[in-house]
C-alpha cells in the first residue's frame, strides 16, 4: 500500500460528478456555481468523471463515452475551456474541498492524439489489428505498456501537469490492469510535486480480473493495488451487496465478505464505500422503500472506509444516467441532504477511523449490526435494511442510551433493543 496513507482518509466524503449530466448546461461553470450546495453535504473531495475531448470514431451513443478520450491534455469543449477547469479547481479549493480527476490510462479513442502520433504504443492482437482486450469496449483501443517506456513518460508528465495546476488527486480507471511498475513510478513523480495527492483505484470485480488473466493478460490483485493507492473501490464486496438487493444472495454472504476485508488487507486499508456510481444502477431504483434506502445510506457511511455520493443520490434519483448521451440527473425525488449531513458526522468519529471492527447480521433478521470498540469506548450501529420489526440482541448492558443519529433515547432490556425504523448508532 501507499505506506504513508493516513487512516484519517477514512473520514473523507467524495461527491462524484458527471459534468455533462449534472445540469442542463452540462458545463464546468455550472458545477462551479453549485459548489456551495455540494460542500454543504459535507463533501471533502469533488470527483469528476473524465473531462477530456471524446473520440468520434466508433463513438457509442450520440455524444460518446467520457472514457473514450481523444486528448489527455485538453478539456472537452462541450464542457468548457481549460480556463474554466482552472477556475473550478480554484473555486473548489476556496470552498474548502479538494478536486479529484478521473484518469483513463488503459486506452484511448481510435482517433486520439496519441494514436495518431504514437501508434507504436498501442496493443495489437495476433492478426496485427489495433484493438482492446474487452470486446464490449469497441469504441477504444488499448495501450501496450511493454512496447516503449516513452509511454510511461508521457502519461506521467500528464499527471504532473494537472498536479501542478492544483488537482489534488486521481481516480484511475480499471487500475488493476495497468502495470504495477508504471503506477509506482507515476505515484512517486506526483508525490514529489504534491506529497498529499490522494489516489483512488477502480479495482475491478473479481470475475473481471479472473477473465482478464484467463485470456493471458496481467491483472493486479487488490493487495498489490494497495502498494500504490490510498483508496480502492469496494468492488470486491459489490457482487454480494447487489446480489442481496436483487434477492440472489443472502445478507450473511455480504457480511462475511466485509469481515474478510479486515483480515486480508493492510491495517491502513481504505475502501471507498458507495451504493451506486456511474457504472452501476441507482440504489433508489433497487431499494424502493424510503426507510430501507436511508438505512443503506447510513450503513455506507458507517462501514469502515471513505464514503461517496454519486450525483443525484442525495435526491433519491432512481434512474441511472446514460453514459453516452445527454441525460440530466433528477433532483425531484426525496431530498436526503439533511440525512447525509447527519451521517457525515459518523465518518469523523475516532472509533470509525481506528476502532476494532466487527460486522454481524442480526439474529433471524436481515439487519446489519456493526460494532467499533477500543479499550474504553464502544460504538454500535444497527441498520434496518429490510424493514424488519421486533427486537434483536445487542452487545450492551441493560440501560438507556443516546442515538447519535436521531438524538433519541434507546432502551436495552434483557440484552435486547427494539429495531429502529431506519438506523441507530449508540455510543458507550
Amino acid at each position: 500500500m501507499a505506506q504513508n496513507t493516513k487512516k484519517t482518509l477514512r473520514n473523507t466524503l467524495l461527491y462524484q460528478v458527471y459534468v455533462r449530466n449534472y445540469s442542463n448546461a452540462g458545463t464546468l461553470k455550472a458545477v462551479e456555481a453549485d459548489l456551495p450546495r455540494i460542500k454543504a453535504l459535507g463533501t471533502d473531495i469533488l470527483y469528476l468523471l473524465p473531462v477530456h475531448p471524446i473520440g468520434e470514431k466508433n463513438r457509442k451513443g450520440t455524444l460518446g463515452s467520457p472514457y473514450s478520450i481523444q486528448d489527455y491534455r485538453a478539456i472537452n469543449p462541450e464542457l468548457g475551456t481549460m480556463d474554466d477547469f482552472n477556475d473550478l479547481i480554484e473555486a473548489t479549493h476556496q470552498s474548502g474541498m479538494k478536486l479529484m480527476m478521473d484518469i483513463v490510462f488503459n486506452h484511448t479513442s481510435y482517433d486520439s492524439w496519441l494514436f495518431e502520433h504514437h501508434k507504436e504504443w498501442f496493443y495489437q492482437n495476433e492478426a496485427g489489428e489495433y484493438t482492446n482486450r474487452v470486446a464490449d469496449w469497441w469504441d477504444i483501443t488499448d495501450f501496450d505498456y511493454s512496447k516503449d517506456k516513452a509511454l510511461y513518460d508521457y502519461l506521467i508528465e500528464t499527471l504532473v501537469m494537472y498536479t501542478k495546476m492544483g488537482v489534488d488527486g486521481f481516480r484511475f480507471d480499471v487500475a488493476n490492469i495497468l502495470p504495477l511498475d508504471f503506477l509506482e513510478a507515476a505515484r512517486n513523480k506526483v508525490l514529489a510535486v504534491n506529497p498529499d495527492s490522494i489516489w483512488l483505484s477502480e479495482t475491478t470485480h473479481g470475475h473481471f480480473t479472473k477473465t482478464i488473466r484467463n485470456e493471458g493478460f496481467d491483472a493486479l490483485s487488490e493487495g498489490e493495488i494497495y502498494r500504490v493507492f490510498d483508496m480502492s473501490y469496494d468492488y470486491d464486496a459489490h457482487p454480494f451487496f447487489e446480489g442481496f438487493l436483487k434477492g440472489e444472495k443472502p445478507l450473511q454472504a455480504y457480511i462475511d465478505f466485509l469481515n474478510l476485508q479486515e483480515e486480508i488487507y493492510p491495517a491502513n486499508y481504505i475502501k471507498m464505500r458507495n451504493l451506486e456510481n456511474h457504472d452501476f444502477g441507482r440504489v433508489a431504483g433497487m431499494v424502493k422503500d424510503p426507510d430501507a434506502l436511508k438505512a443503506w445510506h447510513a450503513f455506507s457511511f458507517f462501514a469502515r472506509g471513505s464514503a461517496m455520493i454519486y450525483m443525484g443520490g442525495e435526491f433519491s434519483d432512481p434512474k441511472h444516467p446514460d453514459l453516452f448521451d445527454k441525460d440530466v440527473m433528477d433532483r425531484t425525488g426525496e431530498d436526503l441532504t439533511a440525512w447525509i449531513q447527519t451521517l457525515r458526522t459518523l465518518l469523523a468519529h475516532p472509533l470509525v477511523v481506528d476502532g476494532a471492527l466487527t460486522y454481524q447480521k442480526a439474529e433471524a433478521k436481515d439487519v446489519i449490526v456493526t460494532e467499533y470498540s477500543n479499550k474504553t469506548s464502544q460504538l454500535i450501529g444497527i441498520f434496518n435494511v429490510s424493514n424488519a420489526t421486533g427486537d434483536i440482541p445487542v452487545n450492551l448492558p441493560d440501560g438507556t442510551y443516546n442515538d447519535l443519529l436521531h438524538k433519541d433515547k434507546l432502551v436495552v432490556k434483557n440484552g435486547r433493543v427494539t429495531l429502529p425504523q431506519t438506523a441507530v448508532v449508540i455510543e458507550r
